[in-house]
């Protein structure tokens, strides 16, 4: 096991992992590698945004099919699922700046032959499902190798706030990208649209060739063996407070997350507004995991014990919201869902890097995209199913009882696995419940 920065922050036995920070929303941007990053991200996540809304309207506009929009995501999603882990093992095999060189190449390249496609008038749509099926490809290896690379960037001491502050990044993107994609739409066409995103990765390519590799965190490169993919595996297996963060993760990221379909039946089936307010509620639902994603930013530490209670808020909201009797209302919790959303993927995605040893990042990063948007191409299609045949509301109810359930079962683990024991009791008038070593309360009774 690496004696890196990263081995030191990774406590094997407590399920709380702290941190100092400065408790400064961008402090991490003191760092030139990161903000050369950082910079070059907000132009691509722009254009990966707007392709992403192209796209789905392209292939409704070629098939009139929303089946076919949901085939699309699958097949982008795909590869994650199946081959996630050996990304991972790539991830620590190789340098991350070298991988991430060619992987953003890559998806450039996807991106301009979509618009070349699309421009020539050539396109059919399994042109569309062939280039989803090959961003999810190089996806494999991008998301491991640039989750990973982080920590190379800034050091453990900045990771849960660069974390944090990429989340912001994607979620600003995700306000502007879709807008500027619909007035191309209309304007000019999807193929500009397409030649646009494409053109957006030389952004990335630029910041990481003007990094200062003088000045990254040496990390312990994984050396090529058998048995890699197994090792990385038996590494989670064997840490608590890294499996169980990312179990919970998991039934979120597969039922709790699936809103372009709950969105669109509340919009065209509960309250029969039109695509503009559909845009609407999209666009609160980011602002809110913008707030959401700053907010992490300016925290000092993160702690498994917010994760739960963050998720297990996640899951409420999701239930009260698919119950709410008014658009109004089921509008204005938009925001808090997205907010605590982002607040769970954040927490869980700080604290899994941070408690893990740097020669194993790029295996467990995997494992936990893989486990985070591989259950796409499952839990889309179940609650898809629950969605069209009990109707909207007990579809976004399911996905947020599901969410509750976990975050209170696996609360439960991790406080058995602490030594603690959950204590009732009143406060100020109030009642009060917390986790406790055993031994206090044994003492205390």
């Amino acid at each position: 096991m690496s004696t890196g920065p990263g081995a030191d922050s990774a406590p094997v036995h407590k399920p709380t992992l702290k941190t100092r920070g400065r408790g400064e929303t961008f402090s991490s941007l003191r760092i030139r590698n990161y903000r050369l990053f950082f910079t070059g991200a907000i132009v691509s996540n722009t254009g990966t945004w707007m392709a992403r809304i192209t796209q789905d309207w392209l292939v409704l506009s070629l098939t009139g099919s929303a089946a076919a929009v949901g085939i699309t995501t699958a097949l982008q999603f795909l590869p994650m699922l199946l081959f996630g882990l050996y990304g991972g093992v790539i991830a620590d095999r190789y340098p991350k700046r070298l991988l991430l060189l060619f992987s953003q190449a890559a998806l450039g390249l996807c991106g301009l032959a979509l618009a070349v496609l699309t421009l020539s008038g050539n396109i059919q749509v399994w042109h569309v499902y062939l280039i989803a099926f090959l961003l999810g490809m190089v996806t494999v290896v991008d998301n491991p190798a640039r989750q990973s690379f982080v920590s190379e960037m800034v050091g453990p001491d900045q990771l849960r706030n660069a974390v944090s502050l990429n989340s912001a990044n994607f979620q600003s993107a995700r306000l502007v990208g879709p807008a500027v994609a619909g007035v191309l739409i209309a304007g000019v066409g999807s193929g500009w649209a397409f030649l646009l995103n494409g053109l957006s990765f030389l952004a990335p390519l630029v910041s990481l060739l003007l990094m200062r590799t003088s000045e990254l965190h040496k990390v312990e490169r994984a050396p090529r063996g058998k048995g890699q993919l197994r090792e990385g595996l038996r590494y989670v297996a064997g840490r608590p407070d890294l499996i169980w963060p990312i179990v919970l993760v998991g039934f979120i990221g597969t039922f709790g997350f699936n809103f372009p379909i709950w969105l669109t039946a509340f919009s065209g089936d509960v309250f029969h507004v039109g695509a503009g307010t559909y845009g609407f509620l999209n666009t609160l639902m980011a602002a809110g995991s913008l707030v959401g994603a700053l907010a992490a930013a300016r925290r000092g530490s993160t702690r498994l014990r917010m994760l739960v209670i963050a998720a297990a808020v996640f899951g409420v909201l999701e239930i009260v919201a698919a119950l709410s009797p008014a658009f109004w209302m089921f509008a204005l919790l938009l925001v808090p869902i997205g907010m605590i959303g982002l607040t769970v993927n954040i927490t869980a995605n700080s604290a899994v890097q941070m408690a893990t040893d740097p020669a194993m990042r790029g295996r467990v990063m995997s494992l936990y995209m893989m486990v985070f948007a591989g259950g796409t191409p499952i839990g889309a299609p179940l609650l898809g199913w629950v969605t069209d045949t009990y109707g909207a509301r007990v579809g976004f109810a399911t996905g947020g009882v599901i969410s509750l359930t976990a975050a209170v079962v696996v609360g439960l683990v991790l406080a058995r696995v602490g030594g603690l024991k959950v204590a009732w009791g009143w406060s100020h008038g109030h009642p009060q419940v917390r986790f406790v070593a055993r031994e206090r309360l044994a003492t205390a009774a």
